[in-house]
């Protein structure tokens, strides 16, 4: 099961778990609020899963590809993880399926604070166009994932600051409307 809290202020490796102290757990219903999506599936038999075969076909999925992050099999593997680290935003959803290893996706919440989202074998996340977050690697320093798109897949991340975009506009509005409805 996914796991995830806030973070703490600290700089140091940023592939640690950053726990704030006490733990600030997050729930997947609080995730949710913030248009996160989680799902949990069968990491062994991903060819053949009937689940994932659904959720492709029900989100249009139509693209995906496989990508391994790790020094030996990453090309420009530092410079990958720093640009994966920039804090960005897409125009389109992120989703991945962790097939093997681990690493963590962090958000920012409502009031701007990361929450850093535990990410493993068998884990698949949506992250929504427009919100700003990053990805590293964990302390195991390997995962392979599942990048999948609706369409072309579109690389193109837009680092903070980055609020003119529509994408990030719609999605303030939609965190607006989670506000309103939560009251």
């Amino acid at each position: 099961m996914v796991e995830a809290w806030y973070m703490d202020e600290s700089q140091e490796d940023q592939r640690a778990p950053h726990r704030q102290r006490p733990n600030r757990a997050v729930s997947l219903e609080h995730l949710r609020r913030l248009g996160v999506v989680y799902r949990r599936l069968d990491a062994d038999n991903y060819e053949t899963d009937p689940c994932l075969k659904e959720i492709r076909r029900a989100e249009n999925y139509s693209w995906m590809d496989i990508v391994t992050i790790h020094k030996d099999k990453l090309p420009n593997y530092e410079e990958k993880i720093k640009t994966f680290y920039e804090e960005h935003l897409h125009l389109d959803d992120e989703i991945r399926y962790i097939l093997e290893g681990s690493g963590y996706f962090d958000v920012r919440d409502k009031d701007d604070k990361w929450i850093r989202i535990s990410m493993e074998k068998g884990d698949m996340i949506t992250l929504p166009a427009g919100i700003y977050h990053r990805f590293t690697l964990d302390e195991n320093n390997y995962v392979k994932a599942m990048r999948l798109f609706v369409g072309e897949p579109v690389w193109t991340a837009y680092n903070r600051p980055a609020d003119d975009f529509p994408a990030r506009k719609q999605y303030m509005k939609f965190l607006a409307e989670e506000a309103h409805n939560g009251v």
